[in-house]
């Protein structure tokens, strides 16, 4: 191992620099490149030769593995974490995103600099494969991205070979399009997306926004007007379509409008003024804004709710973090970190745990057979001995609890005194010396 270190070591120092040259791209500007940096660094561990080596092997399988080992969480998300530098590990989160929705991702690392972290999200495609949507660079600290099409998406973290520190994610979603009302006015949203129509013969394709009467209804984007006409159920009506998107917005019911068709327009312009006409002459003032794709009407709320949910404080204390302990009591091992979460085990008293990160007063946490999952953080307590044991015959540690899939690391004689932190699957995680490793539980 000490050899692969220093091969890594020497080989390293210069790939962080190629890899620097080679990715000054992040968030928006970074999205589709020929690579991104992370696939750069893959790239040169490849030609580097390294993916013959145990741990090169193991961050290119960790890479690849983007659903296996991913834990679904519910944005707005946070947690803080911990990649130790004597291993090779990635974490992965699969969160539901709807199309007109902006996914702002920010990340805090400790240390700041010299410890890159890559981070890539990907759409999963009807075929079961994973796109790369976006990525950022190794120093950038914030992604965007605007979802096109509503589903699940992964987002990937993995930092360099022998790079660790402390991390912090949040996730939160906001509107990727402006408010389609200028602020000044007040307006305020009195009917959504779905609605009953004329005594239910139709359903409502937009959102209502009410405001004064002659109230600036606003260019959302930048963009180009595509349609001013009037009609019986809109009355007066602006089309325009956003730069480089595949779906129009339509604002309606307007008393008046200021654009022609072929006009370039800025985020903020005015295209016309609030009214009530059309079918809407005997309602207040409002503007009716819809978003049209080439299949029909979607939800414009997700495009201009203005209402960004910050995610919950990480309030597990975080002196666990990359440490052994173990649950003190039955416990639930949760999908996600929240209460109604589903169960996917149930930990027994005394287990030994990794915790990961922490989100909430949760810890993520993996169990030794590798398996990960949320538990409460009041639940896990440091690995410290529960009791003396004295060994009966020569035994041999191992790496995991499973003499057949783990390395020997140490041996005891017999007669020698050990200290228990744990049990798991019949077996005992002991500390002998300053080797900590498994035994069977019948000595």
């Amino acid at each position: 191992m000490l050899n692969i270190r220093n091969k890594l070591f020497l080989f390293i120092f210069p790939l962080l620099l190629l890899v620097t040259a080679c990715s000054k791209m992040s968030g928006p500007a970074a999205l589709f490149k020929n690579q991104s940096p992370h696939e750069v660094y893959a790239d040169n561990l490849k030609s580097a030769g390294l993916e013959r080596s145990e741990m090169g092997r193991q961050w290119l399988n960790r890479a690849a593995n983007i659903a296996g080992d991913a834990l679904t969480v519910k944005v707005p998300y946070k947690e803080t974490g911990y990649f130790a530098p004597d291993k090779t590990p990635a974490v992965t989160l699969s969160f539901d995103a709807i199309k007109g929705q902006k996914i702002n991702i920010t990340l805090i690392k400790k240390p700041a600099i010299n410890f890159n972290i890559y981070l890539d999200v990907f759409e999963r495609t009807s075929n079961g494969t994973f796109e790369r949507v976006a990525f950022a660079d190794t120093t950038g600290t914030a992604l965007e991205y605007e979802i096109d099409n509503t589903g699940r998406y992964y987002l990937r973290l993995q930092p360099e070979l022998l790079s660790g520190g402390q991390y912090t994610l949040s996730i939160t979603a906001g509107p990727s399009l402006g408010f389609p009302v200028t602020a000044a006015a007040r307006p305020r949203i009195g009917s959504f997306f779905g609605d009953g129509r004329d005594e239910g013969e139709r359903l409502h394709e937009g959102i209502d926004i009410f405001a004064p009467k002659r109230s600036a209804a606003i260019a959302a984007s930048n963009g180009t007007v595509t349609s001013v006409r009037e009609n019986a159920l809109g009355g007066k009506v602006v089309f325009m379509r956003p730069e480089g998107k595949d779906y129009s917005l339509y604002y309606a019911h307007l008393d008046s409008q200021l654009v022609n068709p072929g006009q370039n327009v800025r985020t903020g312009d005015t295209l016309g003024f609030v009214g009530n006409t059309g079918n809407a002459r005997n309602t207040p003032s409002h503007l009716h804004f819809g978003v049209y794709t080439g299949n029909g009407a979607v939800d414009p709320l997700h495009f201009i709710n203005k209402d960004v949910k910050i995610p919950a404080a990480v309030s597990a204390q975080l002196s666990l973090l990359n440490a052994t302990g173990r649950v003190s009591r039955k416990v639930s091992l949760l999908d996600a970190p929240t209460a109604n979460s589903k169960t996917i085990s149930t930990l027994s008293s005394n287990t030994p745990v990794t915790v990961t990160a922490a989100a909430s007063n949760f810890y993520k946490i993996t169990l030794p057979d590798g398996r990960s999952g949320y538990v409460k953080s009041e639940a896990v307590v440091s690995a410290s001995a529960l009791r003396k044991l004295a060994l009966k015959n020569h035994t041999v540690l191992f790496t995991k609890p499973d003499s057949l899939k783990g390395v020997p690391i140490a041996a005891a004689n017999a007669g020698e005194r050990v200290d228990v932190l744990g049990t798991f699957n019949n077996y005992l995680l002991i500390k002998l010396g300053n080797n900590s490793g498994w035994m069977p539980f019948v000595n």
